[in-house]
């Protein structure tokens, strides 16, 4: 009986287990979008030999609609990224078309960056694609942070094969994120620094894509504007919108 009982306890402390890292997967998330979201940012992609910088609007409505608008330079200015649910559509000014993206296009890369189309619009999401595990703890950036594997369901059609995040438990950061390909090879490394509060919400002002198989690559997201649970117009996040953002 006494086996029983702590074979009982076992089970009840890796389901709580289970939970509270589904919970604390979901609470990071929920922060980065709120109800809704709206955010200012440039993205600079930094190569050996040279670097440039983008500038983008972004608005965000749960975890089903999002819009991003780029804003400079000036060959790019008026390009649109849209999500709705599982698609994706890309507006391009130049030829005055709205492109629906093919599930295959989600893997690569967003206008030169190190990140992925899906990263940009997050087709695939942490808290529904992927089964949660608390590996321990570790501190990031001077913070108390969960450690955590995310591994993708079968079901998933998802771009990595494993993640691994860093979560701090005060705020519930995202401060640092290990992205691993499909035979789980580390590839790809994400850090959050300058935190900073942005509408009274503390999250990372800078976030760097790093590629580890690309020697002096890099990609540089820094947040100037970062507002949530505004009334966003539903109107944003149609195909026959895109081309009046501003």
């Amino acid at each position: 009986m006494p086996h029983l009982k702590i074979l009982f306890f076992l089970l009840i402390s890796l389901k709580l287990q289970a939970q509270s890292a589904q919970e604390i997967i979901e609470s990071a998330d929920s922060k980065l979008r709120g109800k809704s979201s709206y955010s200012e940012m440039s993205i600079t992609i930094v190569r050996p030999k040279w670097q440039k910088t983008m500038t983008m609007k972004n608005w965000s409505q749960g975890n089903d609609y999002a819009v991003s608008l780029v804003t400079s330079p000036a060959k790019e200015k008026g390009t649109v990224f849209l999500k709705r649910k599982n698609e994706a559509w890309n507006y391009l000014p130049s030829l005055e078309r709205t492109i629906k993206l093919p599930p295959s296009m989600m893997t690569q890369s967003f206008m030169g960056t190190d990140l992925t189309n899906d990263d940009l619009v997050k087709q695939s999401s942490m808290v529904v694609d992927y089964t949660h595990k608390i590996l321990g703890s570790q501190r990031i950036l001077g913070l108390d942070c969960w450690k955590l594997q995310l591994m993708p369901k079968e079901e998933a059609t998802v771009v990595w094969g494993k993640l691994i995040i860093w979560i701090d438990k005060k705020d519930f950061m995202q401060l640092k994120v290990e992205f691993y390909d499909e035979d789980e090879e580390l590839v790809n490394l994400m850090m959050g620094h300058d935190v900073a509060l942005f509408d009274g919400v503390k999250l990372p002002g800078k976030i760097e894509f790093i590629p580890l198989e690309d020697e002096g690559h890099k990609t540089i997201i820094k947040y100037d504007v970062w507002q949530f649970n505004k009334t966003i117009p539903s109107s944003y996040f149609t195909t026959q919108y895109v081309s009046r953002l501003k």
